[in-house]
């Protein structure tokens, strides 16, 4: 079973905004190669942080009202939410072990 989740426009605000624990948030395409590429890695993420981070994605075809409120222009763009607000921001595709280092400050 999947340990990552999708959000739309409609469900943004209480399940990233609202969460109690760290939402990262994957901006993403279905024909955006890099945003392929690592969402086998965020799997991998969201299994490893479960209940310290959670880990959904976001269709920014389906969903372009939330993905224009905060400035996606390019995909893969990750951000991170805490308490309703982004306290990180990582753009493009990284191996696992760069996006661990961006999100320990974050997550621990």
């Amino acid at each position: 079973m999947s340990t990552v989740s999708s959000v739309t426009d409609t469900t943004f605000a209480e399940e990233v905004l609202g969460s109690d624990v760290p939402v990262l948030v994957d901006f993403w395409a279905p024909w955006c190669g890099p945003c392929l590429q690592i969402a086998p890695i965020l799997e991998e993420i969201a299994a490893e942080k479960v209940g310290l981070l959670r880990v959904v994605k976001l269709n920014v075809d389906e969903n372009p009202l939330t993905a224009s409120h905060y400035r996606v222009t390019g995909m893969p763009t990750l951000n991170v939410y805490r308490d309703g607000e982004v306290v990180a921001e990582i753009r493009g595709a990284r191996p696992k072990s760069a996006l661990l280092r961006l999100l320990d400050p974050v997550v621990g």
